[in-house]
């Protein structure tokens, strides 16, 4: 859609209002708003300038003035504003010259699609995120000087057996670790997860299927097609917005935070990934799993990137108490075919080549989705550019492994700041062809320690009074 069908299309919608959204460096959704009557041509070619000084991330107030440009490709109707709103997703530039801005994540997966473009390795990448998350009745949280809590609540529950509902208590509460495919009446949320499903299609989705996941108090996954890099970041991004959205509809609320509960099963998101050229998928082959030589090297890429890559793709202090042993996420660094116990792993996708693919397990859905597309591709390029093998399978329960046998397997960081040391480290792969700058980098690290890290490691928690108050 150019800007002409893109403006023709709002008024056969009877848009009144243009939403203008785009993404900030933590990867979340910012908007602006403007009357339909004020959409011009002009504003696809020279943008709308607002002030960025205020999104998490970007270059403070002495370099405020931004430009924001809408994508004519990307309009569609918010489904969720009660007056009529045509929505776009932006592409962020420098006012003088109309540049990209380089703290501006849709423009980090574009430049790393051009880089592997220029290498001549591939035309396509293909990515397929499932990203699971959680939908609850009831959450409060709060943290002072002198106290701090949260409290989750979900209706199906396990803990909530024995609550009393005046007199409505009708049992069929999810125990822990037993969510994953129960029919109704104990999987409570079919409804609200079809209703996600329908605005996903309506958004221009192929949705393929959705179940509740393995987690009591209401965890679900939804998939749909995969896409190449761009496409399916701004999917990941309305899969977001629709799922929360639709939530709040009904007076819950979703989450993508990684390990909301304790003691059970946290939010992954597994992320499937091929290359292309002319058509042909360059994953396929006759190698281990059914693979081509040049997916095992990109495997090994990853491999050999990934203490670095999870600065990105699990980028919050809260993913790691998903990436801890006995809970289903993969925290050894190996690759198998058809095992989920291992870091990497190739699907059984049958013998049509055009299916073949890999899997990386290690991700969660708190990523910015460009960044962690535009790192994992990176990583995957550079391991085919300089033939890392990732060495052999490893066929076996890695959770079953003994700590002798699971010693000599390298495992991914154990805390956000030993990934971010590892991305200072080793982030030489990401500046190629300057799709990561060192400012990214630097500001990411930066924030990353001083916004998120300290302020956790500074605050005791409630857990810490009941092991240490009467020391």
């Amino acid at each position: 859609m150019n800007a002409q069908q893109a403006l023709q299309f709002g008024k056969d919608k009877g848009a009144r209002m243009v939403d203008l959204k785009f993404c900030d460096l933590i990867g979340t959704w910012q908007h602006i708003t403007i009357p339909f009557s004020e959409l011009t041509d002009e504003m696809f070619e020279h943008g709308l300038g607002f002030d960025g000084s205020s999104i998490r991330g970007w270059r403070g107030i002495e370099e405020s003035d931004m430009i924001i440009l809408p994508d004519p490709s990307t309009a569609k109707m918010d489904p969720f504003m009660q007056v009529p709103t045509l929505h776009f997703i932006c592409d962020v530039c420098m006012p003088e010259t109309l540049q990209p801005y380089d703290r501006d994540p849709r423009q980090v997966v574009k430049r790393a699609v051009a880089f592997m473009q220029s290498t001549g390795i591939a035309d396509t990448a293909y990515f397929g995120p499932e990203a699971e998350f959680f939908i609850f009745d009831d959450v409060r949280f709060e943290q002072t000087n002198n106290s701090g809590f949260y409290m989750i609540d979900s209706d199906e529950a396990a803990w909530n057996s024995g609550r009393d509902e005046g007199g409505k208590n009708l049992g069929y509460k999810i125990r822990h670790k037993e969510g994953y495919f129960p029919a109704l009446p104990t999987d409570t949320q079919q409804d609200i997860r079809t209703e996600m499903c329908l605005e996903l299609e309506r958004a221009g989705m192929i949705v393929e299927r959705h179940h509740h996941e393995v987690a009591t108090a209401g965890q679900a996954e939804i998939n749909f097609r995969y896409d190449s890099a761009l496409e399916m970041g701004d999917k990941m991004m309305w899969f977001k917005y629709i799922v929360k959205n639709v939530a709040r509809r009904h007076n819950k609320t979703a989450t993508f935070m990684p390990k909301p509960l304790f003691n059970d099963n946290g939010s992954g998101m597994h992320i499937h990934m091929s290359l292309w050229k002319d058509g042909k998928n360059l994953f396929a082959g006759n190698k281990y799993a059914g693979l081509s030589e040049m997916a095992l090297y990109y495997i090994g890429g990853v491999l050999k990137h990934a203490p670095a890559l999870c600065g990105i793709i699990n980028p919050t202090t809260n993913s790691y108490k998903r990436l801890v042993p006995g809970f289903e996420a993969p925290t050894k660094l190996a690759y198998s075919f058809k095992n989920r116990s291992a870091a990497m792993r190739i699907p059984n996708s049958g013998p049509n080549p055009k299916a073949k693919r890999i899997e990386f397990r290690t991700p969660d859905p708190s990523a910015n989705i460009y960044l962690a597309q535009a790192a994992v591709l990176m990583a995957g390029l550079d391991g085919i550019i300089n033939k890392i093998h990732p060495g052999d399978p490893l066929d076996k329960d890695i959770y079953g492994l003994s700590p002798q046998e699971a010693a000599g397997i390298p495992s991914v960081p154990g805390t956000l700041e030993e990934s971010l040391m590892n991305l200072k480290k080793d982030g030489g792969f990401l500046k190629k062809g300057d799709v990561f700058s060192d400012d990214l980098l630097e500001t990411w690290i930066n924030y990353k320690i001083d916004r998120e890290i300290r302020p956790v490691q500074q605050r005791p928690v409630p857990y810490e009074f009941h092991l240490y108050y009467d020391i």
